[in-house]
């Protein structure tokens, strides 16, 4: 493994970052926050121009033909301004039909996802909670060559912006993977009210929703492998976004201690400040190891891969809380409050722990790929 980032990696590093900066600063996030989408699509059309949104796409469906390390430099740089977008979500759900799909259907709808003309998503989760394939409870009823789906799904990010669903449901063969796209008949997307205001999720309710055998990816029961892949590289882009966000609290928290004074000094100079701000930059460096380690892998469908990932996931949950606090709480009781930035890392932070795994599912999984 190559420790350093390729030039062109650094060249991409620094090209997201002048974008955010000059378009989606902090105070820009704020507003989209409020907005009924969540997200800017302006911005989101121009992010696709640039190629962001096909990055692991291949070329011949529109993409880059790159790998989760070169998403993971973007994810950190989105991570590091809270930048809202259905990102994550299209390149789930782009991910799951490359891998999945058949020539017809990549064809179908992947150039659309890569050029960012169509939002994505995955529904994987019901009320269990639970991102194994196991945790799977949805049936769908055989009709003719395809299936009906009668239920709902939880926690399905960008729900009420997608315009395309990649839906994890259980046949008599095992767990099947299939398309429905907005506006089919017994299809909606009911909006949950989250913690964190820059991001969006819903409920996905299927009434008799259809998948037709051309929507389904893949053979009835075929599944398992794609839903667990899926599974990993969610948890691996919210490690990445993690990283970001947990260095840019950082970066809040040493700014606020070299200016706040206190007893005629700064309170950076003070053993009670200073040894919470190291304690961050040993967290944020060990995240960023086991992030890049996992993207690695994830990019040579390595066998280590999944327990790579559920490494990094697992340090991600705890640690990034606990910089979320601890940036509040140097910044005292302003932390709290709206107008300070502090607040909305720590929310992102909360948002993080249970996305894709919390940490006591991720050491249990740890230990059982360890084959303790």
């Amino acid at each position: 493994m190559d420790f350093g980032f390729s030039e062109e990696q650094e060249l991409l590093r620094a090209e997201v970052r002048k974008f955010l900066d000059q378009n989606c600063p902090l105070e820009e996030v704020r507003k989209l926050a409020e907005t009924p989408a969540g997200f800017s699509r302006h911005l989101w059309e121009r992010m696709a121009e640039l190629g962001w949104v096909g990055l692991t796409l291949p070329d011949e469906h529109g993409g880059v033909g790159l790998g989760w390390v070169d998403l993971a430099v973007v994810l950190e740089e989105t991570g590091r301004t809270l930048f809202p977008s259905p990102l994550v979500a299209t390149v789930l759900a782009a991910t799951a039909i490359d891998r999945a799909g058949d020539a017809a259907q990549r064809a179908r709808w992947l150039p659309a996802l890569a050029c960012g003309t169509s939002i994505g998503t995955v529904a994987l989760l019901e009320g269990s909670d639970d991102p194994d394939p196991a945790g799977i409870a949805l049936a769908g009823s055989s009709e003719g060559s395809g299936f009906a789906l009668h239920g709902e799904k939880l926690f399905v990010t960008d729900a009420q912006n997608a315009d395309l669903f990649v839906v994890a449901f259980r046949a008599p063969q095992g767990p099947c993977l299939g398309v429905i796209e907005r506006g089919a008949p017994g299809v909606a997307a009911l909006p949950h009210e989250l913690m964190d205001p820059t991001r969006r999720a819903g409920r996905l309710v299927l009434d008799g929703a259809r998948i037709p055998r051309e929507a389904l990816l893949g053979s009835p029961g075929a599944a398992l492998a794609t839903t667990q892949r899926l599974c990993d590289c969610g948890a691996t882009a919210v490690v990445a976004e993690a990283v970001g966000a947990a260095e840019a609290a950082l970066a809040l928290s040493v700014d606020y201690a070299k200016t706040r004074i206190q007893f005629g000094q700064p309170i950076g100079r003070f053993q009670g400040v200073k040894h919470p701000l190291a304690e961050m930059v040993v967290e944020v460096e060990s995240l960023r190891s086991l992030l890049y380690y996992a993207a690695w892998l994830l990019d040579r469908d390595a066998p280590e891969a999944p327990l790579a990932v559920s490494r990094a996931k697992a340090f991600a949950a705890e640690c990034f809380p606990r910089i979320g606090i601890d940036c509040i709480q140097l910044h005292g009781a302003i932390g709290y409050t709206w107008e300070y930035d502090a607040q909305l890392y720590l929310k992102r932070a909360k948002w993080t722990r249970p996305a894709f795994g919390d940490a006591a599912y991720h050491h249990e999984r740890i230990a059982r790929l360890g084959g303790l």
